[in-house]
């Protein structure tokens, strides 16, 4: 496990070097009076029913009342995320995001366009060293795989596994919780189904994906709309492709009414993990670095896993005993995920760059 060493800085030289560890009570305490002597602290891309987002936030709101939390855009993708840093790089207000939650794909490129700070969290060793940049730019948080929320009202037949969406009894059905052009996980979709379908890693999939979309459009299965838990119950969107978390936390939602299914297929199943960063030109560092604290501590973990995604320090709770048992009976049966596959960061990024170029001109739907 990799491990860092170094002094706690002062306040005012963390600012400025920000990747040090919060390595004691008293360091940890400077940050909070800092966070609070900001105010404020800025999120984008947070909706309330993502990963239990809702409950995270109530709860660091309870635990700092003193920070406002700002929230932008809550149902922007992560390449609107990056672009809302580098509209605001001179904005010190509050159009300007401390923190982004992205896919894994966007942080080292946002680490390579110099949007984003390093800031290693206190709990960083018990983080697995491949969810994480070595020095600290971006760091995974949770992970889930994508599934088919499926309205049982409409569908009778639930689809088990990719290909079952091109039947023709599921015209007019199959959408995307995204647009592919700018979200990770219409992206990761895409890839998900050129996988299943034979391609290999990386490129290959990406362009097996778009060649799937492209057969899924011209047979009138797909429907170009950004697909949300209303929109399947409305009947809108009947098949949504999206991340098991978000399909589970929908079905809860509904109530039954109308009753989901939620199937992780046979093949292509594709774990997403999403990535914490904080701006390189933040207002709020502090209480961005804060916010970080709380997410990764064992009472911000057990939020992710309370909204069905599996929290990145799992293994380190589950040693030390503190994942609760009526959390993990919710979750889909562990035989479900026994085929998912982690795509590298490379893989993913010639992935991605080969699903958002071509989109427009291999399937040419335009998703919104």
């Amino acid at each position: 496990m990799f491990k860092f060493t170094g002094k706690v800085l002062s306040l005012s030289a963390a600012a400025l070097f920000a990747s040090t560890v919060i390595s004691s009570a008293d360091a940890m305490d400077d940050l909070v009076k800092a966070a609070k002597a900001e105010g404020q602290l800025t999120t984008i891309a947070l909706p309330h029913d993502w990963c239990g987002y809702g409950d995270v936030i109530a709860g660091f709101k309870a635990k700092y009342p003193e920070i406002t939390v700002n929230e932008l855009n809550p149902d922007a993708g992560s390449g609107d995320e990056i672009e809302a840093i580098k509209a605001n790089k001179d904005n010190k207000g509050p159009q300007a995001p401390d923190v982004i939650d992205v896919g894994l794909s966007f942080g080292p490129s946002a680490k390579t366009d110099g949007l984003i700070q390093p800031y290693k969290v206190s709990t960083w060793d018990s983080i697995p060293d491949s969810a994480k940049d070595a020095d600290g730019y971006w760091t995974g948080d949770y992970y889930g795989v994508l599934s088919f929320q499926v309205n049982k009202d409409l569908v009778k037949e639930s689809p088990a596994d990719w290909a079952d969406l091109q039947k023709p009894e599921f015209a007019n059905s199959v959408a995307l919780a995204g647009d592919p052009r700018a979200s990770n996980q219409a992206i990761q979709a895409v890839y998900a189904a050129g996988l299943a379908g034979g391609a290999a890693a990386g490129e290959a999939a990406g362009t097996a994906g778009l060649e799937f979309f492209k057969k899924l459009n011209a047979a009138g299965n797909f429907v170009p709309v950004i697909g949300k838990t209303a929109t399947l119950a409305q009947g809108q969107t009947p098949i949504l492709v999206t991340w098991d978390y978000n399909a589970l936390s929908g079905r809860d939602t509904l109530k039954g009414n109308p009753p989901v299914d939620v199937i992780v297929p046979k093949t292509g199943v594709v774990a997403g993990v999403y990535v914490q960063a904080i701006s390189a030109y933040a207002p709020h560092p502090n209480a961005a670095k804060l916010w970080l604290e709380y997410l990764y501590s064992d009472e911000g973990q057990i939020g992710w896993l309370k909204g069905y995604c599996h929290p990145i320090r799992f293994n380190d709770l589950a040693k030390n005993g503190k994942v609760p048992a009526d959390m993990l009976a919710k979750m889909p049966p562990a035989e479900s995920y026994a085929a998912a596959v982690f795509p590298t960061l490379d893989e993913q990024g010639k992935a991605k760059e080969a699903i958002t170029k071509n989109w427009d001109a291999v399937v040419g739907a335009n998703v919104k």
